[in-house]
């Protein structure tokens, strides 16, 4: 297989502005336009879908920006013109901007039948130029368009009408369920003399000072990373790199992810972590993992990144690259470390989702950041007691502000910090967004790290990637494990209730075991009482007694609202959105309300043990050229990969399959054998 990689920069260049200075040099002159290109030399490689144009990609030539362009174009529903193109006095190209093929206005005409005005002045264009590399960076994007355009539309324009070398077909791109093809572009990995530089060009460029947007690699590390990606292309052709370059050439950031990752996004999209504690914590392997958490509970590994830095453009490049590769569809919500330049890259590239910190470890930071204070000991206490008892937004308000009015602290910089960005970590604020049990929220509660056990501060990048494939295969051999657990075990019930009768037939084991606890905990709520009712909602206080500071106990009140008719059941503590299950409270309402069976809103598909999943990435064959062997082999390896899926489920489905396999293997050898046809 061909091992491909997109290699981009983030920085941003005449970002929506004009070009000044070096464009208009006396020596460099601009030719306007109207022409289309009918050629293209060079296309090699494929990927999945077209991507959006984005400031800072990286392309090998001229004509693989338009290509690239063309394609997006073509998917979109518009064709594209070159509207300039910039030379210098050496005839070389050094910069080009292509435009929708609806900009500008056509100069009026004198004949008597003028045909009609087309063009709407479209702003949507791009803008790119040759960089010291060699390579052709675009440097300006417009996406809006002033005109209606329909995606996958399959209208014909002009510029898709893409001759390729020694063939007479037009640019093939189908539906958005289709396989797209569109270019990658390769970049080679070589070392530089320890410095672990990446040249595209396959020089060397000696012992250079290490430049601070650099990993820092070991002699040898960038031979590692080459041959990493390698095998795992080899054993995945749908495992995904992305390689960001420096102004030198060396490497700045990676990502990758394979099709296991992708496809279980795709089931377990809707909330995420961003685990950058080896950047925190400054281990010698720069780690960026993305966390998801499959219907057992379990984390899963949804791609990996390696960073030069910690500023913003590194993170809002990694971001990007994920959110490319898992077809620009967004989680939900995000949870990261209380971190200012990725809560920045965060609201940048995910808007829409909800940005959530890691309670537990901004509780591990007190000791570091409070730790020479006086009363440490007591801050500390009062700290915990403010955060994690206090469901009420005003409630939480009012005692933090005695607490740091009695301690002193209210000026300190990392309580300010803390205070401003209280509705990302508080629990009082979080209520209202769905976190699947991936935020820890209880006291002593941590969050651990995918691959601990596996990467420490002292493990190189070479043993880590050694580790990387065991790390994933245990986590891999938990879920089937667990799916397994799941599908042949009964659970055994520790009580009569009919609630947890009712999910131990749907749930997996493992959060079934995890609501038993909840209603476990329904006879620590002693008294279920009506406070008052608003029309179709009855509100109920439910006293439990809960242990606080050892083994102290004390009661506590919880407001539960129930509408009957609706069946809407909603508690104060929250549990339902933070863990996806209802708690004991809620439970105590239904209860007394003669339910025996939750409502099915409160029944979640991700918690099931029937979800069907397969971890192959389907893709239609209607795109599929079978005069390409690549295309070929691609195609035919999802297929075969789809079986071996079902294969593996079970001993009697694993020896049809080899059977079958065998037949499969008997009639090809036929076919290979037959004389060909005259």
């Amino acid at each position: 297989m061909f091992s491909w990689s997109w290699a981009f920069s983030m920085e941003e260049e005449c970002l929506n502005t004009e070009s000044v200075g070096n464009d208009d040099a006396a020596d460099e002159c601009g030719i306007e336009g109207d022409c289309a290109m009918t050629e293209y030399v060079n296309q090699t490689g494929v990927i999945e879908n077209p991507l959006p144009p984005s400031v800072g990609m990286e392309f090998e030539s001229y004509e693989d920006v338009y290509y690239f362009y063309n394609c997006y174009a073509k998917q979109q529903g518009y064709g594209i013109r070159v509207s300039n193109t910039w030379y210098r006095k050496s005839k070389e190209r050094y910069r080009g901007k292509l435009s929708c093929s609806s900009a500008g206005f056509k100069k009026k005409s004198e004949a008597n039948r003028p045909r009609p005005e087309t063009r709407t002045g479209c702003p949507a264009m791009v803008k790119f130029r040759l960089m010291e590399n060699k390579r052709w960076k675009i440097i300006e994007v417009e996406l809006e368009h002033n005109h209606l355009i329909t995606p996958g539309s399959g209208k014909f324009y002009k510029s898709h009408k893409i001759i390729g070398p020694g063939t007479k077909r037009t640019l093939q791109l189908d539906g958005p369920e289709e396989v797209q093809k569109i270019k990658l572009f390769r970049t080679v990995i070589v070392d530089a003399e320890g410095n672990g530089g990446v040249d595209t060009d396959g020089g060397q460029f000696g012992n250079d000072v290490l430049l601070p947007s650099q990993l820092k690699l070991k002699e040898g590390d960038a031979q590692a990373v080459q041959s990493f990606f390698f095998r795992l292309q080899l054993m995945d052709p749908n495992f995904f790199y992305v390689v960001e370059l420096n102004e030198k050439g060396y490497m700045r950031n990676l990502f990758w992810t394979d099709a296991r990752s992708r496809a279980a996004y795709g089931y377990f999209c809707d909330v995420i972590a961003i685990d950058t504690m080896c950047l925190t914590y400054k281990f010698e392997v720069p780690l960026v993992a993305f966390i998801g958490v499959n219907h057992h509970g379990q984390p899963i590994l949804l791609g990996c990144g390696m960073l030069a830095d910690e500023t913003t453009e590194s993170y809002t490049w990694l971001l990007r690259a994920w959110l490319t590769c898992m077809l620009g569809r967004p989680p939900q919500a995000i949870i990261t470390d209380h971190h200012k330049t990725l809560q920045t890259a965060v609201a940048d590239v995910f808007p829409r989702a909800s940005h959530c910190f890691y309670l537990s470890r901004i509780v591990q930071r007190i000791p570091e950041t409070l730790g020479e204070l006086f009363d440490f000991e007591a801050i500390k206490v009062s700290l915990s007691k403010v955060v994690y008892c206090f469901l009420r937004p005003e409630e939480f308000e009012a005692a933090w502000e005695e607490m740091t009015q009695h301690h002193g602290i209210r000026d300190h910089k990392w309580i300010q910090t803390l205070y401003e960005d209280r509705k990302r970590w508080v629990p009082a604020y979080l209520k209202e967004t769905f976190l699947a049990g991936m935020l820890p929220l209880q006291q002593n509660e941590t969050a651990a790290s995918f691959f601990e056990g596996y990467l420490d501060r002292h493990t190189s990048l070479k043993e880590f990637m050694d580790n990387y494939d065991q790390a994933l295969q245990a986590n891999r051999q938990l879920e089937s494990l667990a799916d397994m657990d799941s599908r042949n075990s009964s659970f055994m019930l520790k009580s009569r209730c009919f609630f947890e009768l009712q999910l131990s037939k749907l749930y997996t084991n493992e959060i079934q075991r995890r609501f038993e606890r909840e209603v476990e905990g329904m006879y620590s709520c002693f008294s279920t009482t009506q406070a008052h009712v608003d029309g179709q909602v009855m509100t109920y206080l439910v006293k439990e007694e809960v242990e606080v500071e050892g083994s102290k106990r004390e009661t506590r009140d919880f407001e539960v609202m129930y509408n009957a008719s609706e069946m809407d059941v909603l508690c104060v503590c929250g549990l339902f959105n933070f863990s996806g299950f209802l708690c004991r409270h809620a439970l105590s309402v239904l209860n007394q309300n003669g339910l025996e069976e939750i409502p099915p809103q409160y029944i979640l598909t991700r918690w099931r043990k029937d979800m069907k999943r397969s971890y192959v990435l389907d893709h239609s064959c209607r795109g599929i050229d079978i005069n390409n062997p690549i295309h070929r082999y691609d195609h035919l390896y999802k297929c075969i990969v789809r079986v071996v899926e079902e294969g593996r489920k079970s001993q009697d489905c694993s020896k049809a399959t080899q059977q079958a396999l065998a037949d499969m293997l008997s009639k090809l050898h036929l076919v290979e054998d037959r004389p060909p046809a005259m």
